[in-house]
């Protein structure tokens, strides 16, 4: 199940196929993260270097190391096929207000690591989604004075730019069905809500990535 949320309230909860014809909901560009100065640093394959290899231990000690990081990991539990977003999802995500200075909101985003956040309004549900990419923070832009429009953006509410309405999922939706959104409507993730956008977790293209990379048994396609 899909929902439109906005700061007005549910606006949409059915199928994803009529989620592209709710006319608020548009097609977001995938954005250009922005970097910092120490960033600005490109690699040259030329100063690459080869990392050492380590020497090989022999049989006898290889395999009491092996068994010791065995010990480590704890028993072993059987995993289940992944089927629906709550199997991938991350609970507890990071969320800002939407009455919080865009500025504010980037430096939480980038201490945090995330690149994006949903929005609550004053009550706790979900009014939209911020995306780091689209805001300018004041310590990365130029010499105030000349970008003044720029500044002024920086200072803006979250309201002000969010991605509002935004479609959200709710936690028992099959994966697949989530990833066709994700590739119809460019959006790097989706809030997990109830049908009110009373917030459960946040599910990004990260979040199945990192659940394929470590080859569970995928049920994506069944």
């Amino acid at each position: 199940m899909f929902y439109v949320l906005g700061p007005d309230g549910p606006i949409y909860r059915g199928g994803p196929d009529q989620l592209a014809q709710v006319a608020p909901v548009r097609r977001v560009q995938r954005p250009q993260a922005l970097r910092t100065r120490s960033a600005d640093v490109e690699f040259s394959a030329d100063a690459a270097v080869e990392p050492e290899t380590a020497p090989a231990l022999p049989r006898a000690a290889q395999e009491a190391v092996d068994a010791y990081a065995a010990t480590e990991k704890g028993p072993q539990v059987e995993r289940q096929p992944l089927e629906c977003v709550r199997d991938v999802m991350t609970r507890g995500a990071l969320t800002v207000a939407a009455d919080m200075r865009v500025n504010d909101a980037w430096q939480i985003l980038a201490e945090h690591r995330v690149a994006q956040a949903p929005v609550l309004n004053a009550q706790g549900r979900v009014v939209g989604l911020l995306l780091r990419a689209d805001m300018a923070p004041l310590d990365l832009l130029p010499t105030p004075g000349s970008v003044q429009e720029a500044i002024d953006l920086a200072k803006r509410p979250v309201h002000a730019v969010m991605i509002s309405p935004v479609p959200a999922v709710a936690a028992d939706t099959a994966l697949r069905r989530l990833a066709s959104v994700l590739l119809d409507t460019g959006l790097p993730g989706l809030p997990v809500t109830d049908e009110l956008g009373h917030l459960a977790g946040f599910v990004s293209r990260t979040d199945i990535l990192r659940a394929v990379a470590a080859d569970p048994p995928l049920d994506l396609w069944s």
